[in-house]
């Protein structure tokens, strides 16, 4: 574990390589904690050139009982260290293994279509071949596995939406029935695109959700009456809300976002970004991550190796008179 500050607030790191990043946060049918996330490689001895560190990543796992409190529970590995249709398993080894290919944001969502005592989950992950060592020119695919127990995963192959620059995968069943999965296209301006489904086995492109300026990272979740998404605008996090989760209108105007505050490092409070919710009986919790020593400079080549570390933070959620406010 890297030898750091605790910054205020954070409630997991990463014990690996300090670069817990786009957390999603389930609670399984016995009331357990799972959180996946992007386990950059922020404090890799060798990542290679340029951003290669924020590619060759697996999905982290961390289990806890009350959200609060985490334990690092693995990696979720390739059953086969060859390129092809390899499920991918939790495996509790400190290192995770050194292949080529690179996993980003997993979706993890309960497929309620299927009847049982026990659940069927879905995660939809950001697949790029290789270890990029630049942003641009890369494949990036959205794969759907399927689970029955959040361990192993059972890979169902890649989405067909319109583009091959596609990441940051959120998925929802909305009121008229119809799950809508909402995706960062970066061959449309790094905007928010949609694509719906009658029954997660078949997507039709519904164009764009959420426009104007480029963003990643969508969530859309219920509350309080209302639908809303948030999206990381690398500024902190855009609000925005629907009675229908199809037509979007965004809080406050389009300089408006929640999480947007941030200190000098030594403050170790920074904006938020790319995230989840969780809504409970009581309250609801968005999870999100920052990068608490952040100097200000160009993220994916700072030389300034505190600036690469992340952490989880968490946030409480509440709606009045209509308006998504957030707590830190």
């Amino acid at each position: 574990m890297t030898d750091r500050r605790v910054a205020p607030g954070e409630v997991y790191r990463d014990p690996v390589y300090d670069g817990a990043t786009d957390p999603t946060v389930v609670r399984d049918v016995d009331g357990g904690w799972w959180m996946f996330y992007t386990q950059r490689r922020a404090t890799h001895p060798d990542p290679g050139p340029g951003v290669a560190w924020v590619h060759g990543s697996r999905i982290g796992v961390a289990r806890g009982e009350d959200g609060y409190s985490w334990s690092y529970a693995g990696t979720l590995e390739p059953d086969t260290l060859e390129p092809g249709d390899a499920g991918l398993s939790l495996r509790a080894g400190a290192l995770p293994a050194e292949i080529a290919e690179t996993h980003w944001a997993p979706d993890v969502v309960r497929d309620d279509t299927v009847a049982g005592d026990r659940p069927r989950w879905r995660m939809y992950l950001t697949q790029i071949d290789g270890i990029p060592d630049r942003w641009d020119g890369h494949d990036r695919r959205i794969i759907e596995y399927v689970s029955d127990d959040l361990t192993r995963w059972e890979r169902r192959g890649a989405l067909e939406l319109g583009s091959d620059r596609v990441i940051d995968a959120a998925v929802a069943r909305c009121p008229d029935g119809s799950w809508r999965l909402w995706f960062k296209d970066e061959a449309a301006a790094s905007v928010t695109r949609v694509a719906v489904s009658p029954d997660l086995d078949s997507w039709r492109l519904e164009g764009t959700a959420i426009g104007g300026r480029p963003h990643e990272g969508p969530y859309v979740f219920a509350l309080g009456g209302w639908w809303w998404m948030i999206t990381d605008e690398w500024r902190g996090m855009a609000v925005h809300r629907s009675s229908d989760a199809v037509e979007w209108v965004r809080q406050g105007g389009p300089e408006n976002v929640i999480l947007g505050d941030s200190g000098p490092p030594e403050r170790g409070i920074q904006i938020g970004r790319h995230g989840s919710v969780v809504v409970t009986e009581d309250d609801a919790r968005l999870y999100y991550f920052t990068h608490p020593w952040w100097d200000g400079s160009e993220l994916g080549t700072s030389e300034d190796a505190d600036s690469r570390l992340s952490a989880v933070h968490v946030a409480r959620l509440s709606v009045c008179d209509g308006t998504l406010l957030c707590a830190r």
